[in-house]
């Protein structure tokens, strides 16, 4: 049997992607149960390639934090899917670039060029500055 395809768009059931929120400061037994939780919110039943990670508390980032975020993203490729931060803090993001981790980032501002400087007029006879 055979079926003409409907006139429009296809109709996109749009999923939100699944949030993870971890308390700060994470401890090492902690790790473990975010991993398991990033594993189960990637099966194939819950539907989910993405996961948001907020990373949110008080104080500044630390290495636990990297370490935290390094191991769920081996984790989420290791069930086929990512995490994606989301509006990460510029000591966050610091951190991760001192160190030399990449992440997909919610909230980002995009990278554009620098601001032209202002072009002043030169009189006639003026040294060079």
């Amino acid at each position: 049997m055979s079926y003409d395809r409907p006139p429009g768009l296809p109709i996109v059931d749009a999923k939100t992607p699944a949030v993870l929120v971890p308390a700060r400061p994470v401890t090492r037994d902690e790790v473990a149960g975010l991993c398991a939780e990033v594993r189960a919110l990637l099966e194939p039943t819950a539907g989910a390639g993405v996961v948001l990670v907020e990373v949110v508390g008080p104080g500044p980032p630390g290495l636990g934090i990297v370490d935290l975020l390094a191991r769920l993203q081996l984790t989420a490729r290791r069930a086929g899917g990512r995490i994606r931060l989301r509006d990460p803090g510029s000591g966050l993001r610091a951190l991760l670039d001192l160190v030399g981790l990449r992440f997909e980032m919610e909230g980002q501002a995009e990278q554009r060029e620098p601001a032209l400087r202002v072009q002043e007029e030169v009189e006639p006879g003026e040294p060079a500055v």
